[in-house]
Formats: C-alpha cells, sequence, structure tokens
C-alpha cells in the first residue's frame, strides 16, 4: 500500500510557525496578565501549549526517516508508516491476490474486471 507523506519543507514551515504561535501566546499571557485579565491569559496558555505541541510534532515530521501519513502512497517497503505501528494496523501487503488483481477506472474509480475493454460505469476506454 503507499502512503503520501507530507513534505519535509511544508513541515519544517509549519513548525516555524507554531514557535511564533506560542511566542504570541507568551505576549498574550503577560499583557492579559498586567491589564488584570486573569481567564484571558488562558488564552495564551493555550496558544504557548498549542504551538509547543505542534512545533515538535512538525519537526519531528521534518527530520525523521519514517514521516507520518495521512494518505496511502507510499509502499510499505519502502517507508513503514509510524502511525500504523503506533495503532496496530499491520502494514504488511494483503495476502490475497484478488485485492493486487483488481482493476479500478482511471477516470471514475470503480472496479472494473480485467478483461473490460470499456469500465462498464463511465463508458470511457480503459488504457491497457
Amino acid at each position: 500500500m503507499k502512503s503520501i507523506k507530507p513534505g519535509r519543507g511544508p513541515s519544517f514551515i509549519s513548525g516555524v510557525g507554531c514557535i511564533f504561535a506560542a511566542c504570541f501566546g507568551i505576549v498574550w499571557t503577560i499583557l492579559a496578565l498586567n491589564i488584570g485579565a486573569g481567564p484571558f491569559a488562558l488564552f495564551g496558555v493555550f496558544f504557548v501549549l498549542y504551538g509547543v505541541f505542534l512545533a515538535v510534532y512538525n519537526f519531528k515530521n521534518a527530520t525523521q526517516k519514517n514521516r507520518y501519513s495521512m494518505y496511502d502512497i507510499t509502499d510499505h517497503s519502502e517507508e513503514n508508516d509510524p502511525l500504523n505501528e503506533k495503532f496496530g494496523a499491520s502494514d504488511a501487503e494483503p495476502s490475497s491476490s484478488s485485492a493486487e488483481d483488481t482493476r479500478f477506472c482511471p477516470y471514475c474509480g470503480r472496479a472494473v474486471e480485467e478483461d473490460f475493454r470499456f469500465c462498464n460505469h463511465c463508458g470511457k476506454e480503459l488504457p491497457e
């Protein structure tokens, strides 16, 4: 199965943005406490915690070999998915040959039989 991995550049830039969010949270908290708006200081604390958490996540994703993925396009033999490992899903290829023999129409995405020349749903000619 293949997995889409976020690019290292966008992950790094997101990490930098999260640092700015955490700095904003520090400034917000200090200003809110200085003017006596105690409950509003919690917004700043939230920004700090959220910024630090996401900065660590994004920098880790930008620098480690096995990055987290949300969609599947990288083959498991190329790069294991740590989320699958963490939550118990197997990264092994399916053992049944029917999954590999299934053919899909590139235009509408519906399953078609191997010997069809045209898609039985959208009617477009299938590539060889």
